[in-house]
């Protein structure tokens, strides 16, 4: 058996999957089945009592995650004139219009996340096909289309996550790092989760927050207590 078989059995042997842990033992817990070289990812999974069949039932939306995701995001920004300055001064990596959406439709893909201004649209728009499937598309209702191009720039930078329910009713975010430790994920997660509460639809009826799981990267799953954190969020 080889040795990172060995970890991966270990790492199992250490969680509980039967049972919901609590909000801190859960932390603690995840951040022990971490055995790989790397800094893993801290990854949650929020099951929704809703249909996203139904577009009254879709939650989508943003979170500003208060110590960022640990990971450092290249932006590009479609801006012109004074939007453009504001955009490189707020630290975007690529910044313009026309000839960017050329390299695009030629196949450059050597950034994350795209914003742009509304006047830009008409040149962002024609690259749908191609943004829209990696979820690098601007999008007004995620605040990535906006005159207030610099602050887009700036949240993304800092650490603004966008999230969308799936088919299958799950929210699957990022909330860190391994070595970002317990206290700092936990501000993340809360702060992740006010967000997703906030969102509820009114068409959804019943329980809304059905089941929340946390994994590392390489690591198992554990489930967190959905009635603890709806307490705590209140």
């Amino acid at each position: 058996m080889s040795s990172v078989a060995k970890k991966q059995i270990s790492a199992r042997e250490k969680v509980d999957r039967s049972i919901k842990y609590s909000f801190t033992e859960g932390l603690d817990a995840v951040l022990g089945t971490s055995y790989a070289k790397f800094d893993e990812s801290v990854d949650v999974a929020v099951r929704l009592g809703v249909d996203p069949r139904h577009a009254d039932q879709m939650v989508r939306g943003t979170c500003v995650l208060p110590h960022g995701t640990g990971k450092t995001l290249r932006v590009l920004a479609f801006a012109k004139a004074e939007k453009e300055k504001e955009a490189r001064d707020a630290g975007a990596d690529y910044v313009g219009g026309e000839e960017l959406a050329k390299k695009i439709q030629e196949g450059w893909l050597e950034f994350d996340k795209a914003v742009a201004t509304p006047d830009m649209m008409g040149v962002v728009g024609k690259l749908g096909k191609i943004l829209g499937p990696r979820g690098m598309m601007p999008n007004p209702k995620v605040g990535t289309v906006t005159f207030d191009i610099g602050k887009a720039v700036s949240e993304l930078k800092g650490g603004k996550v966008e999230f969308r329910v799936e088919k299958a009713g799950i929210v699957h975010c990022p909330i860190g790092r391994v070595s970002f430790g317990p206290d700092k994920l936990a501000e993340n997660l809360k702060a992740l989760m006010e967000s997703i509460i906030r969102l509820k639809p009114s068409a959804s009826k019943g329980v809304y927050l059905r089941g929340i799981a946390l994994s590392t990267t390489m690591g198992p799953g554990l489930k967190l207590d959905p009635q603890e954190m709806r307490n705590l969020i209140k």
